[in-house]
């Protein structure tokens, strides 16, 4: 897989009015969590890309680096 370097603050938001507040890529109702799931499924980058024509690798990559944050977030005791 590419280096994975895409800063998912530019490319990902959360707003309340959409999707509930899930965090989606910018400017679409595609939620991070169903591209992360495509990818816990065996999907490819290209194989996203075709389901999803609106995105780019940049945008998979940016979910990929999201989770990786949301899970080094440590919870307090």
């Amino acid at each position: 897989m590419n280096k994975m370097n895409a800063d998912w603050r530019k490319l990902i938001e959360s707003t309340p009015d959409v999707l509930r507040g899930k965090p989606r890529i910018k400017g679409t109702r595609i939620p991070v969590s169903l591209i992360l799931g495509y990818l816990a499924a065996g999907n490819s980058i290209d194989e996203i890309l075709k389901e999803f024509p609106d995105l780019n690798q940049e945008h998979i990559l940016a979910c990929l680096e999201y989770a990786r944050d949301l899970s080094d977030f440590e919870v307090p005791a």
